[in-house]
């Protein structure tokens, strides 16, 4: 069409129509990119979605609330570490151990469990040293505000040590030694002091694998209140745990961290996010990596309550010799039926008896190759063993068992006595 050929009306009427195509076509673009992005939406996506195996319902906008949740968690665990710590680090203390090294070097043996890196045992020195000087060190948390701590005992396992607590402000006390657990790697120490800072006592038989965990403690011996982060790596563990020197022991019902454990951190608290103490840290293995145990404090509050009642370790007996029953013990001897329980047996030793005479067990008519199988109903097993089901009870309280017998099931009563 020639243009020029057209009237003056007809080329303003030409013109505004092609004005209103350009409009209309404007308006009609966003309405189909609209349409599109709906349908990109609604269509597109689930056919996506379909072909790589996701659900037809996730849309971006969930997605992205997804992300903001994570981040919004990762921010509210994050927090819950900080106060943790603020909250717990006022109770954590340092433990200095310091020796006179002429008596160290009179020892046949100057490591303590898990922490040989304090070794001094030189054989090339013709005269041993002297002088007092530091010879080791460990962590610690008070649970009393007049001073009381709880720590490992071989942190404080010297007889003639002299023991310093460092608080977390720098001030420093002489500590004396209450009492030492034979049958547990803890120990009580006492600071003279008031209005301090303590922890709190958590539930360690709520714990659960993947639970978020904390450990502050003296690290190397040298950087006091070193933090680190975890989870719960397992629970129950049965752990023997030693040194180069062959002191040895051996952990019942350990927990499992992969939170860092360095020599030092011993008898610091492991903590969950509440900031109550969950376990005393204990031991590391050296084989592998990040491979921590800590003793489960409700297995450390008898002892606590022990020493605040009675001033030293009262621990419940019944005189009897055992080892625990497994399925291997029990086809090796013919037992047939039970695979658990703990079976009465002599020691190495003529006099070494199975039980004890005018023992509760004794009393009770308890013998030679008897299994006990339950205390109050609850059984015995590798994980949890005679001893550790007793020290729930007090000398003077009656527990009921349930006896294997000759082939009969039994049940006897026995009043339990201190421990000598």
């Amino acid at each position: 069409m020639d243009i020029n050929k057209l009237s003056k009306s007809s080329k303003q009427m030409f013109i505004a129509v092609i004005v209103i195509s350009i409009v209309l076509g404007g308006i009609t673009g966003g309405v189909v990119g609209v349409i599109s992005s709906s349908w990109a939406q609604d269509t597109l996506w689930p056919q996506i979605a379909n072909s790589l195996g996701l659900s037809t319902t996730l849309q971006v906008d969930q997605v992205q609330n997804q992300n903001a949740e994570k981040q919004e968690q990762m921010i509210v665990e994050s927090s819950a570490t900080i106060d943790t710590v603020k909250s717990a680090s006022p109770a954590v203390v340092s433990i200095i151990v310091t020796q006179d090294l002429s008596e160290l070097y009179n020892r046949t043996g100057p490591f303590s469990p898990f922490d040989d890196f304090f070794f001094f045992g030189n054989p090339s020195y013709q005269s041993p040293p002297s002088g007092k000087q530091e010879v080791g060190g460990g962590s610690g948390f008070i649970i009393t505000t007049d001073g009381m701590i709880v720590t490992n005992r071989h942190v404080v396992d010297r007889e003639n040590a002299e023991y310093t607590v460092v608080l977390n402000d720098g001030t420093k006390y002489d500590a004396q030694v209450l009492a030492r657990d034979d049958l547990n790697d803890i120990a009580i120490i006492k600071i003279e002091a008031d209005n301090l800072p303590v922890l709190d006592l958590g539930n360690s038989d709520e714990l659960q694998a993947g639970q978020t965990v904390i450990a502050i403690g003296n690290s190397l011996g040298e950087y006091q209140n070193t933090v680190t982060k975890g989870i719960v790596s397992g629970i129950n563990r049965r752990v023997v745990a030693g040194d180069s020197a062959g002191f040895s022991e051996v952990i019942e019902e350990a927990i499992q961290t992969d939170a860092a454990i360095n020599p030092g951190n011993s008898g610091g608290p492991l903590l969950d996010l509440f900031g109550k103490v969950i376990g005393v840290n204990t031991a590391v293995s050296r084989e592998g990596q990040l491979i921590g145990f800590a003793i489960p404090i409700n297995s450390v509050k008898s002892v606590i309550d022990s020493v605040k009642e009675y001033g030293r370790i009262v621990r419940p007996f019944i005189g009897v010799r055992y080892i625990l029953l497994n399925e291997e013990i029990a086809q090796a001897n013919g037992i047939k039926d039970i695979n658990y329980g703990a079976l009465i047996v002599r020691g190495n030793r003529m006099t070494d008896l199975a039980v004890v005479p005018g023992s509760p067990a004794d009393i009770s008519g308890l013998v030679e190759n008897d299994i006990i199988l339950e205390v109050n109903g609850e059984k015995i097993t590798q994980e949890k063993g005679l001893s550790n089901i007793l020290n729930k009870y007090k000398p003077g309280e009656n527990v009921k068992l349930k006896i294997y017998d000759k082939g009969d099931i039994i049940e006897v009563e026995v009043i339990l006595v201190e421990r000598e």
